[in-house]
């Protein structure tokens, strides 16, 4: 399918009366047209880097005004929600930091909305530890959904057992593996907000985790949350990295690199097959999408990709602030 231009794109929305701005549409090799209706569609929602922002951007003339804010992502994903089956949201960390909200309040706002509009799954950032394990620790009881860390070891912290190193949530009979992996704390964070953590290299954990949750867990999808960043002009292990030199995984939803994709980028993994790396900029502007679409029987599956441009059109889901 090729991808619309961005005229046509707005024309298309405009006419459709769409929700939110479609981004791009994009496939992996279809198999077997006569065997759509035997798919089971899963529908991947997620969002990065959202930093506490949780009103819109204000009207200052900056390229992002007017966009984002919590109450207009939850009627977003209260209509695909009414229109879907089976729906996973999912965010790849740097929910904290960039607001008064967070100065105040501690976190303790985000983690609140983030379960009202029910996330399945977290991992951390680097802003994660800004007020350090305990500041951390200290709201973690306002998230009903569970943060993965999977090449964090906090078990000579407070934090130990807290998170989880993997999980699977089943929809429609499909096993969906989760994974996550944080970028190395020194450097960019105070010593003293993470003592006692242990980093361990993203790239053997994710080779790890993804053989043990496709051989042992008998896993239909592997999933990764990734706030290791896009890509870099040196040599530091980014999203496109791991996915390059690793085996197993279909998607790495990314963040930390602030990065607008258009689409997802596919990259050829250790076995010659594709491993999508998508992200969603930051501050909550953009609602990332993927319906990946699975044949049971014969294990094919293809996606296509968009995103939603979370702006004015979206009336507010009052029930947020309630």
């Amino acid at each position: 399918m090729k991808e619309l231009s961005l005229y046509n794109r707005r024309s298309f929305i405009k006419k459709a009366g769409a929700l939110g701005a479609l981004a791009t549409l994009g496939t992996l090799p279809t198999f077997g047209q006569g065997n759509r209706g035997k798919e089971i569609k899963l529908t991947i929602l997620h969002t990065n880097d959202v930093h506490s922002r949780i009103e819109p951007f204000p009207m200052d003339g900056s390229r992002l005004q007017g966009l984002g804010g919590v109450a207009r992502r939850s009627t977003l994903l209260k209509k695909i929600r009414q229109e879907e089956q089976n729906v996973l949201l999912l965010d790849a960390g740097d929910m904290f930091q960039g607001t008064p909200y967070f100065n105040l309040f501690e976190g303790k706002v985000e983690l609140e909305l983030m379960s009202k509009m029910a996330y399945d799954a977290g991992t951390f950032g680097n802003h994660e530890f800004d007020n350090g394990l305990t500041g951390l620790l200290k709201h973690f009881d306002k998230a009903n959904f569970p943060f993965i860390t999977s090449n964090y070891d906090f078990s000579d912290t407070i934090l130990a057992g807290k998170t989880k190193e993997y999980i699977i949530l089943e929809r429609s009979g499909l096993k969906i593996g989760i994974f996550a992996v944080g970028i190395k704390l020194d450097g960019m964070v105070d010593p003293n907000n993470h003592k006692g953590v242990k980093y361990l290299d993203p790239i053997p954990v994710a080779n790890r985790l993804s053989k043990k949750l496709r051989s042992v867990e008998k896993c239909d999808m592997v999933i990764c949350l990734s706030h290791i960043g896009y890509e870099y002009k040196t040599d530091q292990v980014s999203d496109l990295v791991m996915a390059s030199q690793t085996r197993g995984i279909d998607l790495i939803i990314g963040g930390h690199t602030h990065t607008f994709l258009d689409k997802p980028t596919e990259v050829k993994n250790l076995d010659g097959e594709i491993t999508l790396v998508n992200q969603m900029g930051y501050g909550g502007v953009n609602l990332g999408r993927i319906d990946y679409y699975f044949d049971k029987k014969s294990g094919n599956k293809r996606y296509i990709a968009q995103h939603y441009t979370v702006d004015p059109s979206l009336r507010e889901d009052q029930q947020m602030w309630s």
